[in-house]
């Protein structure tokens, strides 16, 4: 198998799966096979909150793995690496500069013959996969940017012609959602009915403790026009707009969320074939929602969109984003609706009560999905079976859904 960069045979049954176990960063370790059990992980922004929990996740999983921490702050880094063990070392990478990303590659993982590179994008352009591909080293990452993703599946050729395997959007919301939408489209046809209609909801309070990092990305996404699609008709809305009260379940309970613009709705609806799809966000305390959807109306799209104007708010906003998280804490929730032809209607959900060590774990979930073969070479996104097949999904799931407080999947909506 190539190398493998984080940027972060079974008969299918339909799942009916329910967590109960307290959020945690622990998990049950899990047994891979001799020939990748020493394999090479490169963190790209291992010193960040999402990277380190991502580190922390895929040392827990597998005490074996070698993990690099990449990342500029060479003190955080370390201190990290001191906390992973023997296995763990720091490496300096400005992923802004191509060739110290590629030379980290070259020097780092390809002594290895089986490795991961795992990079949280943040917008920018797709060079850290085309290093990855250059290299010949697999690849995740962590991006809720459509054009973004996009643009990585653009290279999809180039990374079948390589040999080079790669998945984009994991995590979370998108990346599990996506599985768990697959799963449910799939029990649907399985039960010979027509899937018409998907919802991806997600609910955060405050920042979930993602702090200016998660402000920002969404004051971004206040810029973007939002893409649904109706009957098969790709409609462009407001975004931030269009309200529902969904109910996220057990520990979460009833939230607005609004409409947002996010990869998994085009995804969802080239690759699994559902004629409606759209995604939605909430967040807590109430008056958040009414900021952001006051932003849409008083302030330009122009301005939303330019990243130097959104981090002035950030840093303006920052002092009291931290202090409203210390109070609202963490919890993070998605929820997946399927409605079909037949009346049927299907729901997933996903809680766990801290976003940044659940980000952390879903990832390293879909980097040992890589590592252990699963996916063939090319990009990607978590619902195509070429990325995770059919058969992986289930164990995918199950080791994502380690530490939430509920996890249901394939239920009728009055149950979760």
């Amino acid at each position: 198998m190539a190398p493998l960069l984080l940027s972060l045979n079974l008969k299918w049954r339909p799942l009916n799966l329910k967590a109960t176990a307290t959020a945690t960063n622990k998990v049950t370790e899990v047994p891979l096979p001799e020939k990748i059990r020493n394999s090479r992980i490169l963190v790209l922004g291992g010193t960040g909150r999402v990277g380190g929990s991502t580190a922390i996740a895929l040392s827990n999983f597998c005490p074996d793995l070698q993990i690099l921490v990449a990342g500029r702050n060479r003190e955080k880094g370390e201190a990290l690496t001191a906390k992973l063990g023997g296995n763990a070392e720091f490496v300096r990478v400005d992923i802004d500069d191509v060739n110290s990303l590629e030379t980290a590659l070259k020097r780092k993982l390809c002594r290895s013959r089986n490795s991961c590179c795992w990079s949280l994008p943040m917008r920018r352009k797709v060079y850290v996969l085309e290093a990855a591909i250059n290299t010949k080293t697999a690849y995740i990452d962590v991006c809720d940017d459509t054009n973004y993703a996009w643009r990585a599946k653009s290279l999809m050729k180039r990374a079948s012609d390589a040999n080079v395997p790669a998945i984009i959007t994991t995590g979370i919301d998108p990346g599990v959602s996506n599985v768990m939408a697959a799963e449910l489209v799939r029990a649907a046809n399985e039960s010979k009915d027509k899937p018409e209609k998907l919802g991806f909801y997600s609910y955060t309070a405050g920042t979930g403790g993602a702090g200016p990092t998660l402000l920002a990305t969404t004051l971004l996404l206040l810029g973007e026009e939002v893409v649904v699609y109706n009957k098969g008709e790709k409609i462009r809305m407001k975004p931030y707009s269009a309200m529902l009260n969904i109910d996220f379940g057990n520990g979460i309970g009833k939230r607005d969320v609004y409409l947002m613009n996010l990869p998994q709705v085009r995804s969802a609806h080239q690759i699994l074939r559902v004629p409606t799809v759209s995604a939605r966000f909430g967040t807590a305390p109430f008056f958040w929602n009414w900021g952001m959807e006051s932003l849409t109306t008083l302030v330009t799209p122009e301005f939303l969109r330019d990243r130097n104007r959104v981090q002035s708010l950030v840093q303006l906003f920052g002092p009291f984003v931290r202090a409203l998280d210390g109070i609202t804490g963490e919890r993070v929730s998605m929820r997946v609706d399927l409605e079909c032809a037949s009346g049927r209607h299907t729901v997933g959900v996903f809680s766990h009560e801290r976003l940044s060590v659940s980000v952390g774990i879903s990832t390293a979930a879909f980097a040992l999905a890589v590592l252990e073969g699963s996916t063939q070479p090319g990009v990607w996104f978590p619902e195509e079976p070429q990325g995770i097949p059919i058969e992986a999904r289930e164990a995918l799931l199950e080791r994502a859904s380690q530490g939430t407080f509920n996890f249901v999947m394939n239920r009728s909506p009055w149950r979760v």
